[in-house]
């Protein structure tokens, strides 16, 4: 016992020899600033101007557990937290020989005053596009529905203005077009080059305004002088036929000088109503990807990284129930994890499944009202891949026999109907066979969390469906 306390006492001891000689060396003050001067030294200029050097070191509040930095706004602290969180904590321990969690806070003494005149400085002293700096490739979770798009604006973002010129990202709300769109154009930027991010509206204000001024001088040379041209959002250009007309010129000068074009949609060029057939033709000259809705290990994995960004700690289970109940808006996920955190630290309670689940459950709408078996057929089909007949059929394979087993489980707990009644469905000759397929999925599901967590999922998009149906049907 007493070899041990010696042996700690002469840790302490040389601990604080250590921070003795580093005050000595006039380094305390500026030890923030000596770990920001270093990472200069490892990464290219043009990221170091942008982000790192508009960092502030908060000797006040760091200590050697945890060393603060302060960022002027959000998208700073997210990308310097996304990229050189680990390598800032190993400077430090280079330098202290002590090795501290990096946290990049935001300064709120910025009144609105000082942020505008930010932004208005940085628009009139920067060549290109203010972007968000946390949205890059490293940071966009990919899986069997985006893999193919993250592929090709990945190579694009390498070889721009080369083979796929136009890019046309599209599918629906909340998928992660922007988060592509952007990460292109981050990584150009950081390369030196002109990028210009714009959305159809503010393309349009911008058109509207400069017209109103006589100034369309301006307006073209601000668009067409660039060397990538990021564009949200193009169905919004539907029936604006002035805005299309600017905008078809401005794409063909762009394209005849091989500079990149990237836009975004919610749905493919062809079937945006109201845009010129010329514009339509132009859109699809270079290549259209589309993001599909994330499958549920998708969902998990971004959950996981939204956590470990915002240092939000969940545990598995919970996890899990914000990736099956919350749809496939990703957008919508962060938003409800940002939500549950700030709940739970203005409750100063910790995140559990139970807490999360009364924490969303005004967002969770009633959606399980008339919903029928073929609502679940169809679902069912479409997911695993089998044809709606063949589950209604008395084929014995191994996938039918399951998809049927599962179909049969979520018409028992989905719908009001008797187990009677599902046989009749289903074609069998009386309840005992609904019984025994209801036995052998609750078997599988008790042993294999996946098998549950996919039932799951297909209720709450059968749920969706319904839902989305009956609105139509309202209409």
């Amino acid at each position: 016992m007493y070899i041990i306390f010696a042996i700690i006492s002469k840790y302490a001891k040389i601990t604080k020899v250590i921070k003795i000689n580093y005050v000595k060396k006039g380094f305390s003050m500026n030890i923030g600033e000596e770990v920001l001067l270093r990472l200069k030294e490892e990464i290219n200029n043009n990221e170091y101007e942008k982000y790192i050097k508009r960092l502030k070191y908060n000797k006040k509040d760091s200590t050697n557990e945890v060393a603060y930095f302060i960022a002027s706004n959000i998208f700073i602290s997210k990308w310097v937290t996304t990229k050189y969180q680990i390598k800032m904590a190993e400077l430090f321990e280079i330098i202290s020989r002590i090795k501290p969690n990096i946290k990049i806070d935001i300064d709120k003494r910025l009144n609105n005053q000082q942020l505008n005149q930010n932004i208005n400085e940085k628009r009139s002293s920067s060549k290109s596009t203010i972007l968000n700096p946390s949205l890059t490739f490293e940071s966009f979770i990919t899986g069997q529905s985006n893999q193919f798009a993250f592929t090709i604006a990945k190579s694009v973002a390498e070889n721009p203005g080369k083979q796929y010129n136009p890019l046309f990202l599209y599918g629906g709300v909340g998928l992660g077009k922007t988060h592509l769109l952007q990460a292109i154009g981050n990584h150009q930027q950081n390369l030196g080059k002109k990028v210009i991010y714009t959305t159809v509206e503010q393309f349009m204000n911008k058109f509207r305004s400069h017209i109103k001024s006589k100034s369309m001088d301006r307006f073209r040379t601000h668009f067409r002088d660039c060397d990538i041209l990021l564009i949200d959002d193009v169905q919004f250009f539907s029936q604006k036929d002035q805005t299309q007309e600017e905008f078809f010129h401005t794409f063909n000068e762009l394209h005849a000088n091989n500079k990149q074009i990237i836009m975004t949609s919610d749905r493919p060029a062809s079937k945006i109503k109201g845009l010129a057939d010329r514009l339509k033709s132009r859109f699809e000259w270079g290549l259209m990807a589309d993001i599909q809705p994330p499958g549920l290990e998708t969902k998990i994995a971004i959950i996981k990284k939204k956590c470990e960004l915002d240092g939000i700690i969940l545990n598995n289970e919970t996890v899990n129930y914000l990736a099956v109940n919350m749809g496939d808006n990703i957008r919508e996920i962060e938003g409800t994890i940002i939500k549950v955190n700030a709940l739970a630290s203005i409750l100063s309670q910790k995140i559990t499944l139970d807490f999360t689940i009364n924490a969303i459950k005004d967002q969770l709408e009633e959606k399980r009202k008339n919903i029928s078996i073929d609502d679940i057929i169809d679902v069912v089909s479409a997911e695993l891949n089998v044809k709606p007949s063949d589950i209604k059929s008395k084929k014995r394979n191994k996938i039918v026999v399951y998809s049927r087993r599962i179909s049969i489980f979520l018409a028992r707990n989905l719908t009001p109907n008797s187990m009677p009644q599902i046989a009749k469905y289903f074609g069998m000759k009386d309840h005992t066979t609904i019984s025994h397929s209801m036995k052998k999925i609750k078997e599988i599901i008790d042993f294999d969390e996946k098998v549950k967590l996919l039932i799951d999922e297909l209720s709450n998009k059968i749920a969706r469906n319904t839902q989305k149906n009956n609105k139509i049907q309202d209409k």
